[in-house]
């Protein structure tokens, strides 16, 4: 907060405020202009002021400190800014506008299952307060289930645009996960699948994945699940030097066929901005060549099973049934998933899915929390 008798000060390049017993607030004059509150259009919240299209630096020709606010009054066009002494004060340190999607994340392990929040479709559609808890246990889980889903291809649409819209992969923009008589992907054969986070081969991972189970009633198939934060922090604690080994290098993966190859590097564990483990990218059967140096494999190799080991520890490991009428939604750079084989011919199984973006989940949730919005 600026005091409520500030001083004021003119530089060549800048303005202080004097602050009481604080050291002053110091702001740029180009910084100053360039935010003026008739920078923005009030309709769209855009930027329509043009910086680039100043023939000179901007310079204070009057600056008055009264009832609260700076007003500057421009040389050149004589234009007049004001500015509320409470809105310089949440910007006099360089620090990032408050993001309330950037909450503390929840950990789970096996015994996770019974409460995993289950959201009703119809309920998350008529109700924002219920769509603003789905939101933030994905924020904060990683994973959610989704009920009485209606046994249509809309049902899925539906769903998946209360937070986002449909992002197609190579894949297209919904898949069918069931026996296809030419499968060119082990999700579609009755094969166990390898925990995994989905689409390593993109450039951008899918954010966020959806998965309307339609039927289920062959034999085996359970759906295996991890919350690869909770074992990648399980890792930290106990081998820091494989932890930081899996946040720094680059692995390569693939998916190729007949009418695609995709290729792209991705970290095995990701930092955000404060250093918390967002999430992991996984998937021994889009694991391409390593192609790095054959000694620093000597160290990787050992980081890089320990975290697969432990991916695997019944400890984080949760097995449960997907029934139909269900949709399993989680975070794809944050949870590792997999499936038991299954024994074909023995009863119908058939999984849709889709994706969304993580960008859209934290809009979403920006939205529905009301805070940290706009202020020009």
């Amino acid at each position: 907060m600026l005091a409520h008798s500030p001083s004021l000060t003119l530089h060549e390049n800048g303005l202080e405020i004097g602050r009481g017993d604080n050291a002053p607030a110091y702001f740029n004059y180009y910084w100053l202009r360039d935010n003026c509150a008739t920078s923005f259009d009030p309709e769209t919240r855009e930027r329509v002021f043009d910086i680039f299209a100043q023939a000179a630096p901007p310079t204070p020709l009057e600056a008055t400190l009264d009832s609260g606010e700076l007003r500057i009054v421009w040389a050149g066009d004589r234009h007049v800014s004001t500015y509320p002494l409470a809105w310089l004060g949440r910007h006099a340190q360089a620090k990032p506008r408050p993001d309330p999607a950037i909450m503390p994340r929840k950990l789970w392990y096996a015994d996770h299952y019974p409460h995993i929040p289950r959201f009703a479709l119809s309920a998350l559609q008529a109700d924002r307060a219920t769509r603003k808890a789905w939101v933030h246990t994905l924020l904060s889980e990683g994973i959610a289930l989704l009920t009485d889903m209606p046994d249509t291809d809309q049902a899925l649409e539906d769903a998946a645009f209360l937070i986002g819209v449909p992002r197609p992969t190579f894949f297209g923009l919904y898949f069918d996960v069931n026996l296809h008589a030419k499968p060119d992907n082990l999700a579609y054969t009755a094969k166990a699948l390898e925990l995994h986070t989905d689409v390593p081969s993109e450039d951008l991972p899918p954010g966020v994945q959806f998965l309307h189970c339609r039927a289920n009633s062959a034999e085996g198939g359970e759906s295996l699940f991890v919350d690869g934060a909770a074992v990648a922090a399980e890792l930290r604690r106990t081998h820091p030097e494989d932890f930081a080994l899996l946040c720094e290098t680059l692995v390569p993966f693939y998916d190729e066929h007949d009418t695609y190859d995709m290729r792209a590097r991705q970290r095995v564990i990701e930092l955000d901005e404060q250093g918390d483990i967002s999430g992991v990218t996984i998937s021994q059967h889009m694991a391409d060549v390593f192609d790095m140096d054959q000694h620093f494999l000597d160290r990787f190799y050992p980081a890089f099973c320990r975290f697969g080991r432990l991916l695997q520890d019944p400890r984080f490991l949760m097995r449960f049934r997907l029934n139909a009428g269900e949709c399993i939604v989680f975070d794809n750079h944050r949870i590792v998933h997999g499936r038991a084989a299954f024994k074909a011919g023995s009863g119908a199984r058939h999984l849709r899915g889709t994706y969304t973006d993580r960008g859209e989940l934290r809009s979403a949730w920006r939205v529905l929390s009301d805070e940290g919005r706009f202020q020009p």
